[in-house]
């Protein structure tokens, strides 16, 4: 028994920290009231309008640990407590976040005049200044207008045969894996390979390709970090993979305005010099690496998102495939083939294995955390039984490999010659086949696969929003928006709040963009739906590359339902993560199986009769 002394200072000891508890809990809540105060005497005085509701959370943290914590719902949870106007404190500064298609508007058209493109501290800090996302006003639209070469329809039907064989090339890796893939890191592997390889022009063989992509995947993942450059920090490791990516920019730069033709326009770097000479302005070394970082930057991640979030969509919804292939069968788009020997493959033998595995250790590690379905036996294989609550999910997956396998409606003849180039190629099997390029012209005949690509990027936008600075004090949904303060405009709460759809903004419905040609051009006119949809931005500031994206989700499609199917490979569907960029927390894990030359030609001539 404790003695009445011993009590004594037990009861002391909690009395002290009672005491201890209470005093740093008042003060958390003052530093916190002073926080907010602190904000609310930056309002510009002179104009009557109130501040836009919502909290600046802790001080100098903000909301900022919440924001990345919580993710997509940290934004719609306060749109839906404060409204589609409402303030919070991100990444070190104020911030007003906004969403909905009229104040979009405001925000997007207001350019150079309301507001200007500021995105945060670090994100400046590791792409630099010499970049289109940086510059402002006549920097802006000089830059710009060099770099429009660089995505026009010349150079678009330059790139497009190359990107089609690197997509036959990765897709045949997929299927001939024989456990399941992370689909977010090999589209990764694929866009960044266009990226490097097609946009800029970059020879590497497979050791540097590997080493440049997680250099590249480690600055991208730093660049909205909070702006503290000391040790261990997301900036700090950000700023140490921007400098190892400069050193190898700076070599391959280096090395093509010494060797290459200066009349070449073969690659995106040759584009942005020929062009600059034209406009009269020598790029510097800086300005070059810098543009390059930036071209990898737009191509790499946003691209390989939405690819992740395509085959994931038209997993879930297998009666959109068949409408695909029914729409390129009715176009007469053979099926693609899927013998690689012609493809642009590492330089050697010994690389290629290299590749594959070096792709097979990133796959099996990821694996080793998941619990992992059984692959299916066969094309027609049945998956594992098991009871599971809620919807069969993979009953799903399923009824897509029974509509793809059963009913394509593909003819498997050898194709015709037509649209560019052929591409002789030979299968690593019984048959051979031939395949044509496919061409801008054709791609864009492809209505419903339009809507498609337009509906995964509806649906899940691969970025959030973009960061703007109030140049002036200005009023927008009846709030003050602060001269001075940061201006988020939201593109997937603008898609999600879109009442202009006869379906759910929450399903996947490509059909929402089914409209006669007659009633887009009146759309077009009455600019009725021009800030409902905003996946890639809008006004003078719209994705500069959104017809390269889109092309290469278009062929990553056709080649996708044409020459394979897909199984989930786990329990359930991933949940999704949305910063920095969206993509499933599990990376996707997809059994894929190439399709049997023939399969599917029985209904083909049936459907046709």
């Amino acid at each position: 028994m404790l003695s009445s002394a011993d009590s004594g200072h037990v009861l002391s000891w909690l009395e002290a920290a009672l005491a201890a508890g209470i005093a740093l809990g008042f003060l958390l809540a003052l530093a916190r009231h002073l926080w907010a105060l602190r904000w609310s005497l930056s309002r510009d005085r002179a104009n009557a309008l109130p501040l836009p509701k919502g909290s600046m959370g802790w001080p100098f943290f903000g909301e900022t640990l919440h924001w990345l914590a919580q993710g997509s719902s940290f934004h719609s949870s306060r749109r839906q407590k404060y409204g589609a106007v409402f303030k919070t404190h991100l990444l070190g500064k104020p911030v007003v976040r906004v969403s909905g298609a009229e104040n979009v508007r405001k925000i997007l058209l207001g350019e150079h005049s309301l507001v200007t493109s500021q995105w945060p501290l670090s994100t400046q800090i590791l792409l630099g200044s010499h970049t289109l996302l940086n510059a402002s006003a006549d920097v802006h639209r000089h830059r710009r207008k060099i770099l429009a070469r660089v995505f026009s329809r010349t150079a678009l039907e330059s790139y497009l045969p190359r990107i089609q064989k690197e997509v036959n090339w990765e897709l045949r890796r997929w299927c001939q894996e024989p456990g399941p893939i992370a689909v977010y890191a090999r589209a990764k592997t694929l866009t960044f390979r266009i990226a490097a390889r097609i946009l800029l022009g970059l020879s590497l063989d497979e050791k540097q390709f590997q080493g440049l992509a997680r250099t590249f995947e480690q600055l991208v993942e730093n660049l909205f970090s909070l702006p503290l450059n000391i040790p261990f920090s997301g900036l700090r490791k950000g700023i140490k993979a921007r400098d190892l990516l400069h050193d190898y920019m700076e070599k391959a730069i280096v090395e093509k305005l010494q060797q290459k033709d200066p009349e070449a326009h073969s690659d995106a770097l040759d584009f942005i010099i020929n062009s600059a000479k034209e406009q009269g302005k020598e790029f510097t070394v800086q300005e070059l690496k810098e543009s390059a970082i930036e071209l990898i930057f737009a191509a790499f991640f946003t691209t390989a998102s939405a690819s992740t979030s395509m085959i994931l969509l038209l997993l879930k919804n297998p009666l959109v495939i068949k409408k695909i292939q029914q729409e390129l069968s009715s176009h007469d788009i053979s099926r693609q083939c899927c013998c690689f020997a012609s493809v642009e493959l590492p330089s050697n033998e010994q690389s290629c294995k290299e590749t594959l595995t070096a792709h097979e250790k990133e796959d099996k590690d990821r694996q080793s955390k998941l619990p992992l379905l059984p692959r299916s036996e066969g094309l027609l294989g049945t998956a594992t039984k098991r009871e599971e609550k809620g919807p069969d999910l993979h009953s799903i997956a399923r009824a897509a490999q029974k509509t793809i396998n059963g009913t394509t409606n593909w003819p498997f003849s050898v194709p015709r010659q037509k649209d560019g180039g052929q591409l002789l190629c030979r299968l690593e099997g019984p048959e051979c086949c031939s395949q044509s390029y496919l061409s801008l012209e054709k791609i864009s005949r492809l209505r419903y696969l339009d809507c498609v690509i337009k509906e995964v990027l509806r649906l899940l936008p691969p970025v959030s929003g973009g960061y703007r600075t109030a140049l002036q004090t200005f009023e927008l949904d009846g709030y003050q928006i602060p001269k001075g303060w940061s201006v988020m405009y939201s593109i997937r709460d603008t898609h999600e709040t879109a009442s202009i759809y006869q379906s759910p903004p929450d399903t996947f419905d490509p059909e929402r963009f089914w409209v006669s040609l007659e009633e887009q051009e009146e759309h077009r006119a009455a600019g009725s739906t021009r800030f409902h949809y905003i996946p890639f931005g809008g006004g003078v500031r719209n994705c500069i590359g959104k017809e390269l994206a889109q092309a290469i989700l278009k062929l990553l499609a056709i080649e996708l339902v044409s020459t394979a199917h897909w199984e989930l490979a786990t329990a359930h569907f991933p949940k999704m993560q949305t910063v920095p960029i969206v993509h499933p927390v599990d990376g996707l894990q997809l059994y894929f199986h190439l399709l049997k030359p023939g399969r599917g030609s029985s209904e083909t001539s049936k459907a046709n009769t």
